[in-house]
Order: structure tokens, then C-alpha cells, then sequence
């Protein structure tokens, strides 16, 4: 097969793996009144069944770039597909609760083995440093558009189907991937790996899971529990140890001196920050939508199917503008765009124009799918080649990182904003008022059991609530996604608009460097040694 053929055919199976990756992360939240239904789990079990798939995902995407690198990010690849296909099909018929839980849990493991394989696979099959840019966007956009779809996907097979439908979709999805995948995917790893550190996989797992666990609680108001408490101290504990454990071992799981390269860590941040308004949005418009407007997830789903194509734009944009703006303006248009779609939200109202949203939608998704573009593309060409499937981690990690911070963060101010700005009529009692309280959907709900005048109150002051703490949830984002632009324009400023795969310190053109104290290779304890750290980023 030409080489040509297996690049752009490579980068066609890691696009369809992403693809059905960022569906399956938003498609269960339609599923769920209808699951609930059928399999009656307890309130728990609920929790459980929603964010399992991500603490397992989250959790194992380091340990598993680093298992790429070493037994081939191909194969690891087609054996998480596998494994998704097979975990897709016990998640779609589990007949309870507990073992749709367990079920969920090996997407998740499953999941984790793709998303780093498809990146690492990108970052070594093209070699030109232009087309790597042009396919990282394109991959990236079509990553951002899976989140769009997932809505939509979700309401068509929803309206006609199972709850079990949502996954079962993603069985012939796998058999292409691992039909056409055998045929074009070329095996790529390290040459010299290294042994995996065994004890650095639980204190990875440990840390990752305990803060993404600790920021999810604390947004529905759980930060003072114990049980949130004792996972935020175990899980910076375990990071922290973790991150020590590193700077001493030969063949790190992550190799921590990458964050002294700005390059590097500015990307990472980014990449965190990109997600944080992705994730949010996404969450705020499924409640707006369905229980502000009344609309179907069906309807739902189509409004907000504009996102992903401005996402894919944005993306798609991505080398050209870093030829004309650099890496640098580049990623602060890109947090500067979605900062002022951010802004256009604040005037949603009960009333909707949807044109006007339509407007705002694509600017913060073109903005948030630029970012995405090079943020990546910087991440894996600033890392060795060999090490590819580890960086693509490390960005992955920080998406995920990013999602439960925003929900953490932006989730809080709308729910301190909307409680503060709940009228509750009076001769309410005291157990539909807290229910009103907790939530839109609980007031919804309770509002339901009431007399019909009463209930009509509440639901209307709890809408108006919601609406306003809409409101001041995106002017906060706003201003936050503002500061991290202009930051983002000088963290990135000096990286080479061609990154050629070397991990380069960012210099600034108008100050003279000094050469390099060696040109030729280096050994262990010569001279050399630390000009071959600033260079590559590791020892």
C-alpha cells in the first residue's frame, strides 16, 4: 500500500475511534430516565452508572500510552476496539444495575487504551511537520463534534429503541475500525522502552481519579463531606509521590521535565482550559434546552448539532492560521473567540432567538476547536517521537482534568447563582422546597406533586433562577477564558510556527542564544548532557 494511502487512512481510523469515543461520553445522559425505569438503580447507583466510564477513562489513559509505546500503539489500538465492542454489548443488555456499573467500567478501560493509540498514531505516521498540524486539527475537530452528536444520536435511537441502543450503535462502528485498521494502520513503538514501573500505575490511577472525583462532588455541593475530602487529600497525595517517583526513574510513566519546556506545559494548560468550556456548555445547554425551552432531546440534540460543525471549522482552520498568527495568537484567538461566545450567552433568556444563539454557538465552538488543534499538535511534536503515545496521555488527562474542573468551578456558580435567585412562593412545604432548591430538574419535579396554581409559581421562579444563574455562569467563563487567552499569548510566544518533532525551548527572536555546547551525539556523563536535556525536553 502507497504511503500516502496509509497516512490519510491512519488518520481516518484514529477519527472514527474518536469519533465513537466523544459520542459515548454525552449519549447516556438521554438514556438515563428510560434506564432508570427499566433497571430501577438506587441514587448511587445512578452516580455510578454516569461517571464510571469517565473515572476509568481518566484514570488509565497514562498507563496506557505508555503501553502503547511499548507493545505498539497499532495493536493496542485494535485490542481496546475489541474490547469496546465487547463492553458495549454487555453495558447495552446488563440486566441490573450492578452489572451495567461493572459493564461501564471496561468502556471506560477500554476507552483508555484508544484515545491515547489514536493521537501517538497521527503524531508517527506524519513525519512532514505542515500536514501533522493539518491532521491533528481534523482530528481534533472531529473530537469536538462527537460531543455535538452525542445529544443527537442519542434522541433519534431513543425515540425508537431500548435504552441499549446507545451503545449497541457503537458494535459495527468497531468492526470497521478493526477491519479497515488491520489493512492500513502501520505498527509503530519505541525501540527501547524500557520495563513498565509497576507502582507508578495506582499512584497515577489514585491521583487522577481522586481529584476528578473530589471536583465532580464539590460542584453539587459536596465539598465539605468527608468522603470528598479524603478523595481530594488521597489523590493529591498520590500525584504528588507520583510526580517524585518520576524525576527518579530511568523510563518515567511521565516524564515531568517536558513541564519545564513552555512550549509544552502552555499546550497542556489549553488543552485543560478548552475542555473546562466545552464540558460546561455542554452540560448547561442539555438543562436549558430540555427543562428552560421544554424541547425533546430529539430537538435538543438539533439545536445544538451547530456546535460540532463550528468546532470542525475551527479546527480545520488551524494550520493556516498558525502559518499567519503562530502557535501563540493562534491559541489566544481561539480562547479570545470562545471567551466572546461565552459573553453572547449572557443574554439567553426564557424567550429564545434561536439565531442568535445559533450565532453565539459556532463562535465559542470554532474557538474552542482552533485551540484544541494546536494545542495537541504542540503537545505531541514538542514530546520525543518515541514517546508519542505517553504525551498524547498527558493531553488527553488534562481534557478530562479540564471537564471536571469546569463542572466544579462553573457548575458551583450556577448553582450558588441560581438558589440565590430563587423566589419561593409562600405556603410551600418545607420538603418540595428543598427539592426546588437542589436543582431545576428537582423543582420541575416537585412542582409536578403540586396543586396546579402553585405548581405553575414555582416552575415559572424556578426557570427565571435557572436563567439567571445561566447567566452569570457564562460571564464568569467569559472572563476566565479571557485572562488564560491573554495568557496563552505570552506562554506560547518564540514556539516555531514548524515544530519538526524536536522538543524546543520557545526563545524569542529579538534576544541572541547561545549555541549549543555540542553538536554531535552525547553520552552518558559527557559534557553534552545538558544541552541535550534543553533539547529534547528529558535526559
Amino acid at each position: 500500500m502507497r504511503n500516502d494511502s496509509r497516512k490519510w487512512g491512519t488518520l481516518v481510523i484514529a477519527c472514527l475511534a474518536m469519533l465513537m469515543l466523544s459520542v459515548d461520553l454525552t449519549v447516556l445522559h438521554l438514556a438515563v430516565p428510560k434506564l432508570v425505569e427499566d433497571l430501577d438503580p438506587s441514587a448511587p447507583q445512578q452516580l455510578w452508572i454516569a461517571d464510571v466510564y469517565g473515572f476509568a477513562l481518566a484514570g488509565l489513559l497514562v498507563t496506557m500510552g505508555n503501553v502503547g509505546d511499548r507493545i505498539g500503539r497499532r495493536r493496542l489500538l485494535l485490542i481496546g476496539s475489541a474490547a469496546f465492542g465487547a463492553a458495549s454489548l454487555l453495558t447495552a443488555y446488563a440486566p441490573s444495575a450492578e452489572l451495567l456499573i461493572a459493564a461501564r467500567a471496561l468502556l471506560g478501560v477500554a476507552g483508555a487504551t484508544i484515545m491515547p493509540s489514536t493521537l501517538s498514531l497521527i503524531r508517527n505516521v506524519f513525519t512532514d511537520p505542515v500536514e501533522r498540524t493539518t491532521a491533528v486539527g481534523v482530528w481534533s475537530s472531529i473530537g469536538a463534534a462527537g460531543f455535538a452528536l452525542g445529544p443527537l444520536v442519542g434522541g433519534a435511537l431513543l425515540n425508537e429503541f431500548f435504552w441499549g441502543s446507545v451503545f449497541l450503535i457503537n458494535v459495527p462502528v468497531v468492526a470497521v475500525i478493526i477491519g479497515v485498521g488491520l489493512a492500513v494502520l502501520p505498527e509503530s513503538r519505541n525501540p527501547a522502552p524500557g520495563r513498565l514501573d509497576l507502582p507508578s500505575v495506582p499512584l497515577s490511577v489514585a491521583g487522577v481519579i481522586g481529584i476528578i472525583y473530589a471536583m465532580k462532588e464539590a460542584a453539587h455541593g459536596g465539598a465539605g463531606r468527608v468522603p470528598v475530602i479524603a478523595a481530594a487529600v488521597v489523590g493529591v497525595a498520590a500525584l504528588a509521590v507520583f510526580v517524585h517517583r518520576q524525576t527518579r526513574l530511568a523510563e518515567p510513566l511521565i516524564d515531568v521535565r517536558l513541564f519545564r519546556n513552555r512550549a509544552f506545559s502552555a499546550s497542556v494548560g489549553s488543552a485543560l482550559i478548552a475542555m473546562f468550556a466545552m464540558i460546561t456548555m455542554s452540560l448547561v445547554f442539555a438543562q436549558y434546552f430540555q427543562l428552560v425551552l421544554g424541547w425533546s432531546p430529539l430537538v435538543a440534540g438539533l439545536a445544538g448539532l451547530p456546535g460540532g460543525l463550528g468546532a470542525a471549522i475551527g479546527g480545520s482552520a488551524a494550520g493556516a492560521l498558525v502559518a499567519r498568527l503562530g502557535r501563540n495568537g493562534t491559541v489566544a484567538a481561539g480562547l479570545g473567540l470562545a471567551a466572546a461566545g461565552f459573553a453572547l450567552y449572557s443574554r439567553m433568556g426564557l424567550e429564545l432567538a434561536y439565531p442568535y444563539l445559533l450565532a453565539a454557538m459556532i463562535v465559542t465552538s470554532a474557538g474552542i476547536g482552533l485551540t484544541f488543534a494546536v494545542v495537541n499538535d504542540t503537545i505531541i511534536a514538542t514530546a520525543p517521537r518515541e514517546r508519542a503515545g505517553a504525551a498524547a496521555a498527558i493531553s488527553e488527562t488534562a481534557g478530562e482534568m479540564g471537564g471536571a474542573l469546569g463542572i466544579a468551578v462553573l457548575g458551583t456558580v450556577l448553582n450558588t447563582a441560581y438558589r440565590t435567585a430563587l423566589d419561593l412562593p409562600a405556603g410551600l412545604p418545607a420538603a418540595a422546597a428543598e427539592q426546588v432548591r437542589d436543582t431545576l430538574g428537582g423543582a420541575l419535579a416537585a412542582a409536578a406533586a403540586l396543586p396546579e396554581e402553585l405548581a405553575g409559581t414555582v416552575a415559572a421562579s424556578a426557570r427565571r433562577a435557572f436563567v439567571d444563574g445561566l447567566q452569570a455562569t457564562v460571564l464568569t467563563g467569559a472572563g476566565i477564558l479571557a485572562v488564560l487567552a491573554v495568557a496563552a499569548l505570552f506562554a506560547l510566544r518564540g514556539v516555531p510556527k514548524v515544530l519538526d518533532g524536536a522538543a524546543t525551548e520557545p526563545t524569542e527572536p529579538t534576544e541572541p542564544t547561545e549555541p549549543p555546547e555540542s553538536t554531535g551525539p552525547t553520552g552518558p556523563g559527557e559534557s553534552g548532557e545538558t544541552a541535550r536535556d534543553a533539547r529534547t525536553g528529558r535526559v
